[in-house]
């Protein structure tokens, strides 16, 4: 049913952690942010209680500042660093990863390396541990992404007034700040970084898909908002919306997701087989844990998550390539297009090995694994939302042409 979401959580934060913090493998205070993140994950997924709490943790952690330089403040990450982070939250509780992607995706595009006092102003909000959401995508557009959007941006005084419907407004729920895709004046594309409880803002918990429960992913509702001048900017080429194949960046972000959700069912296949006290009569052992089938299994989700971590992380340090080449003034399409490129192929890849894995974990458990209580269905349930996303038919397509006949991936958003 859809209804106006109302709590009561706090989203001011009087200090952050370091983010810094968040970098070292053996980090203890990586382990007990993740360890808060996953208790309690699979009960809230059954139940659908949202994970306020752990946006709160995220908020005080600094992880979402991770990306910014230590001189300013912040962690100071690779995209490498960044990319196995999203792959750990994603094994703690993937609904609280994939709804953080957006806020990563916009300290990238406007946070990062601030061009203005605008741009400088919100990267102070990140360091201050504010999280930022999208409204971005409408149910009314034939084609997704690159498409003209029915929200606008009329001038109003020395401001404008944003009315618009926007649905996958992924993390918004939980987040201080959303930004908004609207056409402003001349029909120019523009983005509206705007407080979600400014006064017309109405955020709604309809998300009702069958996994990602959990991840904010509802409608925004736009009706006359205030929004003032610095709040907007207009895509330019090489400018937020504009850069070319920047949506790489989302892309293997929610791969690592499915990569994490790997890592899960690896830590819960492991728990099925040590947990079972009976087998079957025929078995091939009379322990499940010394079952060589189990042990099988077990083994093929092991190397599976294996497999997905490392392209996923291969990937990532093709975007610090290419970061790095940016920071140098040596930036081109080729380079991008590298990335995107490996991006693609990880998904293609990754994507199957999971929904195959979400399947296999209930081979080792016996029909006692799909006992409600234990949720083990929600592994699957998510890889398959998150896989949804950019279906892999198009990704490997793509990539087929490209190798066949040379074609380059499509540059615009959304692939």
């Amino acid at each position: 049913m859809t209804h106006t979401t109302d709590h009561t959580t706090d989203h001011t934060t009087d200090h952050t952690t370091p983010a810094s913090l968040l970098l070292d493998e053996d980090s203890p205070t990586l382990q007990a942010l993740l360890d808060s993140i996953a208790e309690g994950a699979a009960e809230r997924d059954r139940e659908r209680i949202h994970p306020y709490a752990a946006f709160d943790r995220v908020r005080r952690s600094g992880l979402g500042a991770v990306r910014i330089a230590r001189a300013e403040g912040g962690g100071g990450a690779s995209y490498r660093d960044l990319y196995r982070l999203a792959l750990l939250l994603g094994e703690a509780d993937s609904n609280v990863a994939h709804g953080l992607r957006n806020h990563f995706v916009f300290v990238e595009r406007y946070a990062r390396h601030p061009r203005d006092a605008r741009e400088r102003g919100w990267q102070r909000a990140v360091l201050d541990g504010r999280i930022v959401g999208l409204a971005n995508g409408e149910l009314g557009q034939k084609k997704v992404g690159g498409a003209a959007y029915a929200s606008t941006l009329t001038r109003e005084g020395d401001g404008y007034r944003l009315d618009g419907r926007k649905y996958y407004s992924t993390g918004t729920l939980y987040s201080d700040l959303v930004l908004v895709r609207a056409v402003g004046t001349e029909g120019r594309p523009a983005s509206a970084v705007i407080p979600v409880d400014r006064a017309g803002v109405e955020l709604l918990d309809d998300w009702d898909g069958a996994g990602q429960r959990l991840t904010g992913t509802g409608t925004t509702i736009l009706t006359h908002v205030r929004v003032e001048e610095d709040e907007v900017v207009y895509d330019a080429p090489g400018i937020g919306y504009g850069v070319t194949y920047f949506s790489t960046l989302p892309q293997l972000y929610l791969t690592a997701v499915n990569a994490g959700i790997l890592r899960a069912l690896l830590r819960d296949a492991v728990a099925l087989v040590n947990g079972r006290q009976r087998t079957y009569h025929h078995a091939a052992a009379d322990s499940p844990a010394r079952d060589p089938l189990l042990q099988q299994i077990v083994g093929q989700i092991a190397s599976s998550a294996f497999a997905a971590e490392t392209l996923v992380l291969s990937a990532a340090e093709e975007l610090d390539r290419l970061d790095t080449a940016e920071a140098a003034g040596q930036w081109n399409e080729a380079h991008a297009h590298r990335a995107a490129l490996k991006a693609a192929k990880a998904k293609v890849v990754v994507d199957e090995l999971v929904i195959r894995a979400g399947a296999q974990i209930f081979d080792v458990g016996g029909a006692s694994a799909t006992q409600r209580s234990h949720n083990l269905d929600r592994h699957w349930r998510n890889a398959r939302t998150v896989a949804s996303h950019n279906p892999t038919v198009y990704k490997s397509t793509a990539i087929g042409n490209h190798h066949i006949n040379g074609e380059p991936l499509p540059k615009l958003s959304l692939f």
